[in-house]
């Protein structure tokens, strides 16, 4: 059900770009109840200046290495439930591949179940 587009900056190894993915996919399961399987993911690299990420705003000091996750999925979720997803995240990435927790920056976007096609031209949740 969740669709997640992960953005940072290029030139990073393909086995980082792959363990970011498994974290979030790791905390989408395990705290988001998300089914197994259900791995959607688009990963994708920018050259300098193609990804703009303020490098202060709320006093949160982020740099170069910056990484946008933004996860599409069902409504309904408390903000508790979120703020531990956020925080699984984080954690997860600082200690799989020691990346900031100031540089992980976490957009949930929800939508209505009817709002999905997982192929035939169907909408399967609806």
């Amino acid at each position: 059900m969740p669709l997640v587009r992960i953005d940072l900056a290029e030139g990073t190894p393909a086995g980082y770009r792959a363990a970011i993915g498994d974290v979030v996919y790791r905390a989408m399961t395990g705290v988001l109840n998300v089914p197994e399987d259900d791995k959607f993911m688009v990963i994708s690299e920018h050259a300098p200046g193609d990804l703009i990420v303020d490098p202060d705003y709320l006093g949160i000091h982020r740099t170069a290495d910056a990484v946008v996750i933004q996860v599409t999925l069902n409504e309904g979720r408390t903000v508790a439930v979120k703020q531990d997803f956020y925080r699984a995240v984080a954690d997860g990435l600082h200690e799989r591949i020691g990346l900031r927790r100031e540089d992980v920056f976490i957009s949930l976007v929800e939508v209505k179940k009817e709002n999905w096609s997982f192929g035939n031209g169907e909408a399967q949740y609806a």
